[in-house]
């Protein structure tokens, strides 16, 4: 999990350049926040948990270039054509539970003309190591018993009502607008599926 983690966040930085303001959906207690700002020139994090940016506003407290917000990546506050790069990655296309037109359509909203948006699941290759990964995360206690009779083909199901799915190809495909974007996905590390979006024309 840590090698996916790596090489995930290793291919969103491959894509930073140091004049570029940085947005990040879902940030959370800011993990992936601390390596952005080591490349890009400003980097702002937004998350609905209040907790969740407390805790990365302490991690950060000594980091200049960054700011934090709480608010919903589908009903962002900030100005059209804002930023050079937005990035959802972690599967946050999944996790956050909203309609992910609504989330690319606010994405290219906020995105500047000629910036990017990089969206991430899971590999098909990688469904023996997630799927252990959420065995250990019912086992811990922090989500619920896996539902076997539903959970298959990328789609984990628990007990108490959490879903997790994933975005294939095809999907991220059926999302992004052609005459506004550019598409290209890619797979990485055997584990990642990195959906990078240009803009043409918010």
């Amino acid at each position: 999990m840590k090698q996916y983690l790596d090489a995930e966040i290793q291919y969103v930085l491959n894509r930073i350049n140091s004049s570029d303001v940085v947005l990040e959906l879902g940030c959370g207690y800011g993990r992936v926040l601390e390596k952005l700002t080591l490349k890009a020139k400003q980097v702002v994090g937004i998350d609905t948990s209040r907790p969740n940016l407390m805790f990365a506003k302490k991690r950060l407290r000594n980091i200049s270039n960054c700011s934090l917000f709480q608010m919903d990546a589908v009903t962002l506050g900030f100005l059209d054509r804002s930023f050079d790069l937005v990035i959802c990655i972690q599967n946050g296309i999944s996790a956050f539970k909203v309609d992910p037109r609504d989330l690319i359509s606010e994405s290219i909203r906020v995105t500047r003309t000629g910036g990017n948006i990089l969206l991430s699941s899971y590999s098909e290759k990688f469904w023996k190591e997630r799927l252990k990964w959420f065995e250990l995360q019912a086992e811990a206690g922090l989500i619920g018993e896996i539902d076997w009779g539903q959970t298959r083909e990328g789609r984990i199901v628990c007990r108490d009502g959490f879903k997790a799915t994933t975005f294939g190809p095809a999907e991220f495909s059926s999302l992004a607008p052609p005459s506004q974007t550019e598409l290209n996905i890619e797979e990485v590390d055997d584990s990642s599926l990195l959906c990078e979006i240009k803009v043409r024309n918010s």
